[in-house]
């Protein structure tokens, strides 16, 4: 594993190098330009710091082909010249897609580049010091902005800990302490099965580990690292076969999307050491086995290698994962009691730059036979998803013209073989304002509609609309079966998501305009390779293509099937006879 990463490490230096600006007349001058956008940033993913920690890296371990390379070093420190230009009078940086002058973005790259700092303070090599020097005067200039800056996300607390801690240990600052002691005054917002509050699997599930990690470490808080090891171990059943990570009813940016275990790699090592834990440790190998690169600048795998030679060796195990089980993940935690604190909380539901994340602790099960991995969720537009060795069913979305859009399942019951999603929704209508309760521009010849006070209007003629979806083990595979009676004549559409990379070889299909399919009968059989599901159940009674409000995905292949209130409907789906889930 350390070969792997000092030899993508080298890779990534080539690639930073060709990407660095070299003209002196460039405002982008010393940094490198992000392939995404044609700009140089200064941010921990795609910008200039990410490019310094290989850079950095290289220079710093023997094993590299640039190890104490010296036109290496001074395109390092021409970055570190770039950075400073462009760290703003405040001490923060902005990172280029949104989030000016922003704290927990400027906290990104404080951890990454800390550690940097760290490695290469470590060298006895006197030219590293203009370096250092500038890397320092950064870390410095950025203390007032950790001392008072602010969060959108919840995970955001976490990694502005972190950043605190490592000024702490630089600088020997007790006001780092005291404020990240406001932040963890919140308390952790995890429930006890290991999910945290933004459900993101893919991405900041792993950003929270790490960032709590370095907390409790740096500021001497071995109690932080509780939360850390309930995701690790819930991270075990959130994997599909292949090593891609479960992402369906993720809560922010990585829903849906392709994501597999390598952000997790230094979580597992770390903690499967100090814990001497062979799960743990065997997730640290999978996770291993999907890094291609160090990874960005604030969780460069190699630099905390280099940092803790310790780690550069896996506690070895011999355990193997397990490749069978069947999980449901917050069966029993209290969600309904702490939705109803809301009320008492003052803030009406209503929150500034970010989201309330109210999905936090749904339900979800987790089936693993081998080869074939289950997903059945709850307050997402999907509420199954599967995967039969190459085949990808990306989701099952149940959508409605009731309240235009996919109908969110929130509530999940066990059955003898299998569970029961139901979900409820309502609609209504307001009625006229109190002349008495008016605002004085309703006597006025201009009234605008958004200075009434609509929080007062009674409402009418409320409709409630039930759904349920039971999902059921057969022996040839799974079968759903839907239901929803009042109110009738709602038009509805149940969509099937499936990978590009599969053929559609059967079913009586139309092709829409925008592509996808509506499916009339037949039996419909994906494949990929020699893997196959076939469904049963196709029905066409509307000719809605889309629903509004139901953004069907791009760059899949999506079979649509059309039906109206009330409804019983019943979709077999039977797996290829050679992997057939034996549960």
């Amino acid at each position: 594993m350390y070969k792997q990463l000092v030899d993508s490490n080298d890779k990534a230096v080539e690639r930073g190098l060709s990407r660095q600006v070299l003209d002196p007349n460039s405002r982008y001058y010393g940094g490198t330009i992000d392939p995404y956008t044609g700009i140089a940033w200064v941010n921990h993913t795609t910008g200039t710091p990410t490019d310094m920690c290989y850079w950095g890296a290289a220079l710093a371990n023997p094993d590299s082909i640039y190890y104490r390379n010296e036109e290496l070093l001074n395109r390092l420190l021409l970055a570190t010249e770039f950075v400073l230009r462009n760290q703003h009078e405040d001490g923060s940086i902005s990172p280029g897609w949104t989030n000016y002058h922003s704290p927990p973005d400027t906290a990104f790259v404080v951890v990454g580049y800390a550690q940097l700092y760290q490695l290469l303070q470590q060298q006895d090599w006197e030219k590293l010091q203009p370096v250092l020097n500038n890397m320092r005067l950064f870390l410095e200039r950025t203390v007032p902005v950790m001392l008072t800056g602010g969060c959108h996300t919840p995970n955001h607390r976490w990694v502005l800990c972190a950043a605190l801690g490592f000024l702490h240990q630089l600088f020997d600052l007790e006001e780092a302490v005291k404020r990240a002691e406001q932040w963890l005054a919140e308390g952790m917002d995890i429930t006890p099965d290991g999910e945290w509050t933004e459900r993101s699997n893919g991405i900041y599930n792993a950003v929270s580990d790490i960032m709590l990690i370095h907390a409790a470490r740096l500021l001497n808080r071995p109690e932080l690292l509780e939360p850390v090891r309930l995701n690790l171990r819930m991270m075990v059943y959130l994997v599909h076969p292949t090593g891609e990570i479960v992402t369906d009813y993720s809560g922010r940016q990585d829903l849906g999307s392709m994501h597999d275990l390598s952000p997790y790699y230094l979580p597992y090592a770390i903690l499967a050491r100090m814990d001497h834990d062979p799960l743990l440790a065997n997730m640290a190998k999978w996770a291993g086995e999907s890094l291609t690169d160090p990874g960005v600048c604030s969780v460069n795998s190699l630099i905390r290698l280099l940092l803790e030679p310790e780690l550069q060796k896996i506690y070895e195990v011999e355990d193997e994962l397990p490749k069978q089980y069947e999980i449901m993940l917050n069966e029993h935690f209290a969600r309904e009691g702490y939705l109803q604190q809301m009320t008492s909380a003052g803030h009406y539901g209503r929150i500034s730059h970010s989201r309330m994340h109210t999905d936090f602790g749904a339900p979800v099960a987790r089936i693993r036979n081998h080869a074939t991995s289950i997903t059945i969720m709850t307050e997402v537009p999907s509420f199954f998803a599967l995967r039969h060795g190459a085949v990808r069913l990306l989701a099952v979305q149940l959508a409605s013209y009731f309240n235009p859009g996919y109908v969110p399942m929130q509530q999940m019951d066990r059955l003898p073989a299998g569970y029961r999603l139901t979900g409820e929704q309502k609609k209504g209508y307001y009625a006229p304002i109190p002349a008495n309760q008016l605002p004085d521009t309703a006597k006025t010849s201009t009234s605008p509609w958004y200075v009434l006070p609509h929080q007062i209007r009674e409402l009418t003629h409320e409709q409630t609309f039930r759904t349920s979806a039971e999902v059921v083990k057969t022996e040839k595979g799974w079968k759903l079966e839907l239901s929803g009676d009042e109110p009738e004549e709602i038009m509805m559409q149940l969509s099937f998501v499936f990978g590009d990379e599969g053929e559609l070889s059967s079913g009586e299909l139309l092709e829409t305009s925008g592509g996808h399919y509506l499916w009339k009968g037949e039996t419909l059989r994906y494949s990929c390779g020699e893997d196959w599901i076939e469904l049963t159940g196709g029905e066409v009674a509307h000719l809605a293509a889309t629903v509004r409000e139901a953004k069907l995905p791009d760059r899949c292949k999506v079979v649509l099937v059309n039906f109206m209130t009330p409804f019983k409907k019943t979709i077999d789906i039977t797996l290829s006879p050679t992997m057939v889930a034996k549960l």
